[in-house]
């Protein structure tokens, strides 16, 4: 699936992704990846999961299934906040 860029995420989309882009989340190494804000589960995971599902979110390295790591944007979520954050 090739990553959306499409401007029109929610508000709380583009927050997840700024959280991304701070450093301050994880996520599990799954098909429905969960995601953890300063260790605490997101209330929105079915967003956590778009993002990932779009391409804009990935883990930063690999891991078991179901352990967290690091959630790091990809170059499609850094260009949908204009450039902010690592995206590698």
């Amino acid at each position: 699936m090739a990553p959306r860029t499409d401007s029109e995420l929610s508000c709380r989309a583009r927050a997840l992704l700024r959280v991304v882009a701070a450093g301050r989340a994880e996520i599990t190494c799954s098909s429905e990846p969960d995601m953890f804000v300063d260790g605490v589960a997101c209330c929105d995971q079915y967003t956590a999961h778009a993002l990932a599902h779009r391409g804009l979110i990935v883990q930063t390295g690999p891991a078991g299934i179901g352990k967290r790591v690091r959630a790091r944007l990809t170059p499609a979520g850094a260009e949908v906040l204009g450039g902010i954050g690592e995206a590698a």
